[in-house]
C-alpha cells in the first residue's frame, strides 16, 4: 500500500497547486491501479471540473457515482486534517462544476 499512498498523495498534491491535467492523470493512475479506493473518484471530477473539461468531468461524475457513491459525501463531511477549508471549498466547486449537488 506504501506505492498507492504516494500516488494518492501526488493526485491531490497536483490538484491543491493547481496544476490540474497532471492531478487528472495522477488520479487515473490511482484509479487504474487502486479501482476500489473510493476518495481518487472525487478529486478526478473536481480537477476535471476545475479544469474547464465539463463534459468530460461529467461523465467522471456518473461513472463515479455508480462506483464510489458514499466518498463524495464522505469527502465533504469527514474533512481530512490536511485539507485547509479553503481547500475543500475548491474541491467541492469543482465537484459542482461538474454537476454535483451535494
Amino acid at each position: 500500500m506504501k506505492i498507492f499512498n504516494g500516488s494518492a498523495s501526488v493526485a491531490i498534491s497536483y490538484f491543491l497547486s493547481g496544476e490540474y491535467d497532471a492531478a487528472i492523470e495522477a488520479a487515473k493512475r490511482v484509479i487504474r491501479a487502486y479501482p476500489d479506493y473510493p476518495m481518487t473518484y472525487p478529486r478526478l471530477v473536481a480537477a476535471l471540473g476545475q479544469s474547464g473539461r465539463i463534459e468530460e468531468a461529467k461523465r467522471a461524475l456518473q461513472e463515479a457515482t455508480t462506483i464510489a457513491p458514499g466518498a463524495f459525501d464522505l469527502l465533504v463531511r469527514s474533512r481530512a486534517p490536511w485539507y485547509r477549508p479553503e481547500d475543500l471549498d475548491h474541491m467541492i466547486e469543482g465537484l459542482r462544476k461538474a454537476g454535483w449537488q451535494g
